[in-house]
Parts: structure tokens; sequence; C-alpha cells
């Protein structure tokens, strides 16, 4: 990724974001509006991530995890790293930082945020996700928290882009209280739905704009 793909992607996030009607379209499921949940009484959770872009091994990566198997509505999920907002943050920007440094361990990563994606609300955890995207030109090591993560993933952004990752299966959604056909990426076989799914397809259009 060159320095006017850089640009054009930080011109991206500043602009008009794509948001996630298309992909929700694939499933039929309308989230909640993000007004009415940043109204409700008591308001959620704020919460963010981080979707950082690195070069290894020749190839452009975003970094994913598995949390742990745990009783839970997001035990065993794939999600970017990130947490909540805690008191120390002075902006959702530091929340999704911090996170990022206490989930990976890659203490030493020199990230710049080049701006954030759309919101999503998830109503399970009732929590307000802003996603942020960061770049770096190498991931330090990393020795993530195994209190929280199971597993990192690397996904390499050319697979990202390609038609074949996108499937679809049957899933549970517990607001709905029924199965429903969802739109899902399929990772090194990990299935990646739901919240994060949302802010692949979303990261993913921005960068098939790039092309």
């Amino acid at each position: 990724m060159d320095n006017l793909a850089l640009d054009r992607l930080r011109d991206a996030l500043r602009g008009p974001l794509p948001g996630h009607d298309r992909f929700l379209e694939l499933s039929g499921y309308k989230r909640p509006d993000l007004e009415r949940a940043r109204a409700a009484d008591p308001p959620p959770r704020e919460s963010a991530v981080l979707a950082l872009l690195f070069p290894q091994d020749g190839q452009w990566r975003t970094l994913l995890m598995r949390r742990p198997d745990y009783e839970g509505v997001h035990g065993g999920q794939i999600s970017f790293p990130g947490g909540r907002w805690e008191p120390q943050d002075a902006t959702l920007e530091h929340t999704a930082l911090r996170e990022f440094m206490e989930e990976t361990g890659a203490l030493d990563t020199r990230i710049e945020v080049l701006g954030q994606l759309s919101p999503v609300y998830i109503p399970p955890s009732r929590s307000l996700v802003t996603p942020f995207v960061g770049i770096a030109e190498a991931l330090a090591p990393v020795a993530p928290d195994p209190r929280e993560v199971a597993e990192l993933i690397h996904l390499p952004l050319y697979l990202l882009l390609r038609d074949d990752i996108l499937k679809r299966r049957e899933q549970y959604i517990q607001v709905m209280g029924r199965s429903v056909e969802i739109p899902y990426f399929d990772v090194h076989g990990h299935v990646v739905w739901g919240a994060t799914a949302m802010m692949l397809a979303e990261l993913r259009e921005l960068l098939h704009g790039l092309r």
C-alpha cells in the first residue's frame, strides 16, 4: 500500500462512509437505529476496536482475534482487538489503542490512526462499538493475554477482497429469537459474523474503492 493509497484511504474515512445497509440486506436483519440506542436509558456502553493494517511477508494484513469460550453472548466469537471505554481513556481512539496493546501484547507497534468506520450497536450486550482503522510499518512481537484472547488471526487484505470469502449459513439470532440465514466471512475456516462482519464489510468496500 503506497502513500497515494494511504492518502485515499484516509480521505475515504473522513468522507461519507458506506455504512452497513448493503451487508445487512443480505440477511434481512435491520439493526436498531443508532440514535435510538444512544437515547436509551441507561445509554449503551461505549467500546472501541482497532482494525490495524500492516505488512508482513510481502502481504498487507489486518489482525482479528478469537475470544475464549465462556458463558456469555460473545464467548468464542471472532472480533477485532478492542474493549470497553474506561475513565482513564481521553477518547474512544485511546480506548482502541490501549485495548489493542493489552490484548495482543504488541506493545512496541507504532500506530497511526487513519480514521474510523461507522459505529455498530450490539443489542445482546447493549454495546455501542466504534471501529478505528490504523496503520503500522510492522507488527511488533505479540504476547496475547490468554484471559481475553484464545487465538490471533491474520487476515491478508487480498483475501478480504476476494468474492469467495463471503458466504451464508443458518445462525440463531438472540434478539430475534430464531434462526435466519446470515452472511459471514470465512477467514481460514473461522466464521466471522455479526458486528465484526459488518465492520469488515465496510472496510472491504473502502479498500475496493482504492483499486
